[in-house]
């Protein structure tokens, strides 16, 4: 297998580019020779080198169908762009089937990039179910389903059981502790990830659904963000950074920087994916052994999650489909997905592994993690999904940072996504 490295990490994506053709109908049985050949799989940032041993599996077992690995780069924003620029291409396309972030599924796919898969040619019954929707377009599956994900509250367990509190289960529980409990331990009160990039979307929509609201309806035809939800779900972020217990230093933070931040012992509180409880669970951190996660919390009670991950979705201009899912359906297996996770620290999109004893003492958050992504919600569906998340970390950001209310900042969120539906 031949390894070619571009600068960067982060989202984990495959693209796989493939030498053939074959109609996206097209079942598994045994195709004719040249419907299969061999493939070219990109991916950014594998931060644990847990795919090199599963492609080199696929590789011992599919001679005529040998994977060679591409990294792309560090940013989703900047995966996307590489991508967008490539399958613009046209025929000239190098990608071939792509990993894509759960939430590209509806823009790549209003755009013809995509095809439509057979929902008969994987276990998708298999799957957690929430996690199908997001794979979805118009009714129609456009990929599948490959690695899920879902926010949860990270918390120093050794801090707040010496206070005699259990971890917080409503965002006023969460306040009071970043407030009072945090400064007595020197320590920061909570965190997410509030740069302005796809993170702080995410954040700001697990905000805004917590409190009962919505950002986009209607296949991102309808704009709801204007309501009261949202003012009380962005003011909530808002009022931590003016009343101190979210740092300032946090509007400069993305996954690794939060993660940081908590595994050298500076939250109390972070708002992060699973990797970052394992991160900081791992032998060296100065946290080991006194991590705990919950579900985020909510209002009233226990809040919502943005749906995380990733689906692999085949190019229009695929030349072998049917190579592209064969390798799906690898990557989707069983044995595989369970390796994704023993290895790769990334959770699986198989039902069965959440409730498997082995797996539940080597990783204690799955039965919470499974919780979360049941009750997780997708980002907003829209075909400009790019120019929504962008108008969303803007927005949001100049309201944490105090530059706006959050009254002021929804009607200006909302006027801008208005703008934006009717291009």
């Amino acid at each position: 297998m031949r390894w070619i490295h571009a600068a960067g990490r982060g989202l984990l994506v495959l693209v796989v580019v493939l030498t053939g053709y074959v109609a996206a109908g097209a079942q598994a049985g045994e195709p004719s020779g040249s419907d299969r050949g061999p493939l070219t799989l990109a991916t950014a940032g594998d931060l644990t080198g847990y795919l090199g041993p599963l492609l080199e599996g696929w590789n011992r077992t599919h001679p005529g169908e040998k994977v060679t690995l591409v990294e792309l780069p560090d940013s989703a924003d900047e995966t996307q762009a590489q991508m967008v620029t490539d399958l613009r291409d046209g025929d000239r396309s190098r990608f071939d089937v792509l990993n894509i972030d759960v939430n590209w599924t509806s823009e790549f796919a209003a755009a013809g990039w995509i095809r439509p898969l057979p929902r008969d040619r994987f276990p998708l019954k298999t799957f957690l179910q929430p996690v199908v929707d997001t794979a979805t377009y118009d009714g129609q599956l456009y990929a599948v389903p490959y690695v899920t994900n879902a926010g949860l509250l990270l918390y120093r367990k050794d801090v707040l059981a010496e206070e005699g509190v259990a971890p917080p289960r409503t965002w006023a529980e969460l306040e009071r502790y970043a407030k009072t409990i945090a400064p007595k331990h020197g320590l920061d009160g909570y965190a997410g990830q509030f740069l302005p990039y796809e993170g702080l979307t995410v954040n700001a929509a697990e905000a805004v659904y917590s409190a009962g609201g919505s950002i986009l309806g209607d296949e991102g035809e309808r704009v709801t963000v204007d309501s009261a939800a949202a003012r009380e779900g962005i003011g909530f972020l808002a009022r931590g950074v003016r009343d101190g217990w979210i740092p300032r230093e946090a509007l400069t933070y993305k996954e690794e920087e939060s993660k940081q931040a908590f595994q050298d012992g500076r939250l109390l509180f972070l708002r992060n994916w699973p990797y970052a409880y394992v991160g900081a669970s791992a032998p060296g951190s100065k946290i080991a052994g006194k991590v705990g996660a919950v579900p985020l919390p909510g209002p009233d009670g226990p809040g919502t999650s943005v749906l995380g991950g990733s689906n692999l979705a085949v190019s229009a201009h695929a030349r072998h489909p049917d190579s592209a899912a064969r390798l799906i359906a690898y990557l989707t297996s069983e044995r595989v997905q369970r390796q994704v996770l023993t290895r790769g620290a990334l959770p699986p999109v198989r039902a069965d592994l959440y409730q498997d004893p082995a797996l539940i003492r080597r990783f204690p958050y799955l039965p919470t993690l499974r919780t979360s992504v049941l009750a997780a919600e997708p980002r907003p569906k829209s075909p400009r999904y790019d120019q929504v998340s962008l108008v969303v970390q803007a927005v949001v950001h100049d309201a944490m940072a105090g530059h706006q209310t959050p009254a002021a900042a929804m009607r200006r969120l909302a006027r801008e996504l208005a703008a934006i539906s009717r291009r």
